[in-house]
């Protein structure tokens, strides 16, 4: 009986052993897969989308970079929203910043913007057009104080030539709210980047 026991138990070893090694394959393809270099480039003006950024960076790694303009944008939101922002999205300006970024060495570039005149602000505009996407899959993610998402995914692909643009945006109200954790999952199991 003890034998019977014995050997039992030994069969039970090799099986969990087996699958603890499958296992560990299976997660080492995963991570293989994840080769992708990424980079989270934003522009926040209020915090919101600085942190959705850091939210999506918690749960995929990569790099930072924090779009600027060279010029300020004003802290009054009526100045900036209907003065600044309007002025620079009706004549197509396109902001300087201070610094384009260097995309070059990413494969994936998430992009977060606020939603501003039914598109994205004039600063990502610019981060885009003198930027080099060629080859490169970028994933738009974007706040909003009502609007919502708009065709921002579209607007992106016209100025992140060659680029793969992702037409799955995240879209998120304001910060978010107690359910914006889980939606931002979904989302970014929703593309399938592995």
């Amino acid at each position: 009986m003890k034998k019977m026991f014995l050997i039992f138990g030994l069969v039970i070893i090799a099986i969990l052993s087996l699958v603890l090694v499958e296992e560990f394959n299976v997660q080492a393809k995963g991570e293989k897969t994840m080769d992708k270099k990424i980079l989270i480039a934003y522009f926040s003006w209020s915090g919101n989308t600085k942190h959705i950024a850091e939210e999506i960076q918690n749960r995929v790694g990569g790099d930072m970079f924090r779009i600027e303009t060279a010029t300020p944008y004003p802290n009054d939101y009526n100045e900036t929203a209907y003065g600044v922002a309007k002025k620079q999205h009706d004549e197509n300006i396109f902001p300087e910043l201070k610094s384009n970024g260097d995309v070059s060495n990413y494969d994936v570039i998430f992009v977060g913007t606020p939603a501003w005149w039914y598109t994205m602000a004039p600063a990502v505009k610019t981060f885009l057009k003198e930027n080099n996407f060629e080859g490169k899959t970028v994933v738009p993610f974007t706040t909003h104080g009502g609007g919502g998402g708009y065709h921002i995914p579209d607007d992106m692909a016209k100025l992140a030539t060659g680029a793969d643009v992702v037409k799955n945006q995240l879209v998120v109200y304001g910060k978010g709210n107690s359910g914006t954790s889980k939606e931002i999952d979904n989302w970014l199991n929703s593309l399938n980047l592995k």
